[in-house]
Order: C-alpha cells, then structure tokens, then sequence
C-alpha cells in the first residue's frame, strides 16, 4: 500500500471479494533527510512513498479494518537504487530508478515479507496484468487495458516465481472507473493527485540531489568536466560535468551555433559530450544488457517485437536476436530517436511482455 488511491482500491476490492487481506508499506527514503541542504527544498510534496503517503495508507488500513505493517528497507533502497542512479549519472548514463526498486526492493522484498507471514500472493495497484499460458507453461505479463496508464515498462524485471504470486487487479480498469471504485468503497482519498516524481528527487532536479546526497554522505563530486565535440571529433567549447547531460537534451549545452544542437553521445571515459543536430539522433540498433524473459526461456532465433525504449515511448517494430553473454541485439525496421544509455528496452508481442534490458 503506497498511500495512494490505486493501491488502495485494490485493497478496498480484494477485502469486498473476501479475502484476508494484510496491508504493507515499504518505508524507503526518509523524505527530511537531505531537505534545505545544497539548495534542496524544505518541504516536498507531490512524491510516492512519502510520509504522509504512509499516514493515508494506515488510514485506508484502519477504514478496511485489516492489519497495517509498515517495513523498513531504507538501507536496502540506498545500496540497490540510489547509489547505482547516483552512479549512473557520474558515468554518463541516464538510469530509471523505478525499474531498479521493482526489480530489486517491491517484487522481491515483499514476496519475502509475505512468505514470512503465509500470505499466498502480493498485490498491488499497478496497471498491467498477469496470466499463466497452459499451452507453454509460463506465466505472462501483459499490458493493461488502460493504455495511457500502461506501467509493464517498469515491470521488465519480474520473474516466473514473482508473477506465479502477483496480483494485479487494475489491470482491467481504468483511472477514472479507479477512482469511482474508490469513492464507492469511502476511501477518502479518491481524489488524491497521482505522485509525479522520483521519490528521492524533489522537483526532478537530479543535479541538485547529486550534491547534496555526496555532500551529505562525506563525498565529493567526481571531476567529470571535458570537452563538447561534434561527431567528428571537433572541440567546439567545454562542460562543468557528463551528470549534467542527457541523449537528446537541447537546452544548457552552453554553445551557440547557428542551428539546434543536441546531446548525441555522451562518452564517460574520456569525458566528451558529443553533439550534433537531430538527425544524428536517430538509429537503428541498440544493445540491451542483463536481459529478462518472460513469455519465453531465451532467444534461439530472431524474434519480430515492438520495443519500448522509453516509458512513453510508442513500441516500435523491430527483431531482437541474440548476441550472446546475455546480450541482446535490437534492429529498429525505422531509425528511432534518442536512444539513451541506462534506460530500459523493453520487448512487447501485442499485449504480451517478451522481457527486457539495460540498454549499453
């Protein structure tokens, strides 16, 4: 239970159908921990698992009348989330934070939580759905009937085990009929806005964040100032730091040329952020590392898939093929925009979720 209204329907629905329902809270960042400090903000509002999302979840709890736990997995979520972002960034990368803490902290934490108190299955409100296929034996991830609310990207990660015990019970649903559910069942935060950000980065300033967590941990930041270079090598001015670039960002690049320039490349080693115009944005192939399957064991030939590289990225068609050491080769049939280092690729058949990867 994060405090907000979907997970909270979906205890409200899982109580009315009669099951026994336990509700948990994964108590990861403390939220005043770094605030007022090298410029963050004081208060922060509008972020999942906050404080006072864990005041409205034991409120929700107290209204079902079932047991509330909270648990404690602040050093877990520091060691396995925030240090890797932290660290992705000082290298060049752009990581997804919420993939990290599904893949490592909600579907593997809980499930342990739950075996250790006999529950049979995990819920929660995100919107996707599960099913086991009898013709192959495995469990499937699939996207939900709510498109626009579609969160599988995020939930690449899970394995046969995790899904053999997930319940997704919004799969269906949509917000708007969430939200009525909601009011139907007196939870008195139906109209609660959905959190926007990451939850350990007030305003989405990761820059900011980065200082003040290195600051506060007694670290300095790393000197990852270098050069700005065209594709051909070309040194047209200089960064104060490769953290501070993204793939495809335009605006903060401190040049001035006679057209837009983006971030094309961004190379860690030797610290150059390599631009160009948005025509060398766009490529065919990527590489995904670490992959996940789901609907199937493994790739012994190529595959036609649409793939997501982005969470609102349309998938587009492409055929995936194995390039051994657990490497996976994508080849888009259009060029695609902006593919970034660190995000997610995720592979879809229809509906179904194939798995997915770091992209290199």
């Amino acid at each position: 239970m994060s405090g907000g209204v979907d997970s909270s329907t979906v205890a409200a629905m899982l109580c009315a159908d009669g099951h026994n329902v336990i509700g948990l809270t994964m108590q990861l960042w403390n939220q005043r921990r770094l605030a007022g400090r090298d410029g963050m903000p004081e208060q922060v509002t509008g972020r999942c698992c906050s404080l006072d999302d864990v005041y409205d979840a034991r409120r929700v709890a107290q209204h079902l009348g079932i047991p509330y736990y909270v648990v404690n997995h602040e050093e877990r979520f520091e060691r396995d989330v925030v240090r890797p972002f932290v660290a992705e960034y000082l290298s060049g990368r752009t990581p997804i934070p919420c993939s990290l803490c599904n893949n490592h902290l909600k579907f593997d934490q809980l499930h342990v939580v739950a075996r250790q108190i006999g529950a049979d299955a995990v819920a929660t409100g995100h919107y996707a759905r599960v099913e086991f296929d009898d013709s192959t034996g495995r469990w499937l991830l699939k996207r939900p009937a709510d498109n626009s609310k579609d969160q599988t990207y995020f939930l690449f990660g899970l394995t046969q085990e995790q899904l053999s015990r997930t319940l997704f019970p919004l799969g269906e649903m949509t917000k708007p009929e969430v939200r009525e559910l909601a009011r139907k069942h007196g939870l008195a935060l139906a109209e609660k806005p959905d959190s926007q950000e990451i939850c350990f980065v007030p305003g989405g300033d990761y820059k900011r964040f980065i200082d003040a967590y290195l600051a506060e941990s007694g670290e300095f930041l790393p000197d990852t100032a270098g050069e700005l270079v065209t594709a051909n090598g070309e040194v047209i001015g200089e960064h104060s730091g490769i953290h501070n670039f993204t793939v495809g960002q335009r605006k903060g690049l401190g040049v001035a040329t006679g057209s837009p320039l983006y971030v094309i490349q961004i190379n860690g080693a030797e610290k150059k952020v390599v631009v160009g115009g948005d025509e060398q944005l766009y490529s065919r192939t990527l590489r995904a590392m670490r992959v996940n399957f789901i609907s199937v064991d493994g790739l012994d030939e190529p595959m036609r898939v649409a793939v997501k590289i982005r969470h609102r990225h349309e998938p587009a068609p492409a055929t995936i093929e194995s390039t051994g050491n657990d490497e996976i080769l994508v080849t888009f049939d259009q060029p695609q925009r902006a593919i970034t280092p660190g995000q997610a690729a995720v592979f879809y058949d229809g509906d179904i979720v194939v798995g997915g990867g770091w992209i290199a």
